[in-house]
């Protein structure tokens, strides 16, 4: 049987001012019609968007990908909980449910120069009138792929895979150095 010791221990982060590794979390990739997506509310207790590029919820998550697609995020205590959640509400409705719990982690991204380290890798438009509060996308963050959601004025969510967690994590500290 193959060790996964390595993918369960936190990734190496390089924390600052501006940055810090998030707690763990469960993630689900959700694929569904609209009524995969209202059945999936409706069960969660916490709204999943129809709106492009809009993420709902708090602590307990969900952001449009596309058109049938969420990344529902939750904290790790609900491992269990949300997949029974999720299967008892879903199980005549044709749609997928995917672990991916143990590919992402989170960044967060914050203080009054968040957007301008993010744009030092990134090709969107960060301000907050293009970039609204709830928004969220996938995008690219010098050389990895990445999610970006805007929690707050001043704070962005990066879900980043953990292979790529170090990379990313140094990139925003050496652009940094020059911003902060």
């Amino acid at each position: 049987m193959r060790d996964l010791t390595a993918a369960r221990s936190p990734p190496l982060i390089v924390a600052s001012a501006a940055v810090r590794a998030l707690p763990p979390a469960t993630r689900y990739v959700l694929r569904g019609d609209p009524k995969v997506r209202s059945a999936a509310q409706a069960a969660l207790g916490f709204p999943v968007p129809e709106i492009p590029c809009r993420a709902g919820g708090g602590e307990r998550a969900a952001l449009w990908l596309g058109p049938d697609e969420w990344l529902l995020i939750a904290p790790a205590r609900l491992a269990s909980a949300l997949p029974a959640m999720l299967n008892r509400a879903l199980h005549e409705l044709p749609h997928s449910l995917v672990d991916v719990s143990h590919r992402q982690t989170a960044l967060a991204v914050s203080g009054p120069e968040a957007a301008t380290l993010l744009a030092a890798g990134c090709p969107l438009d960060l301000d907050t009138s293009a970039f609204p509060v709830g928004m969220c996308t996938r995008t690219l963050l010098a050389k990895a792929e990445i999610v970006l959601w805007r929690t707050g004025s001043l704070e962005f969510r990066i879900e980043v895979w953990r292979s790529f967690a170090a990379y990313v994590s140094q990139f925003l500290a050496e652009a940094a150095r020059g911003i902060i």
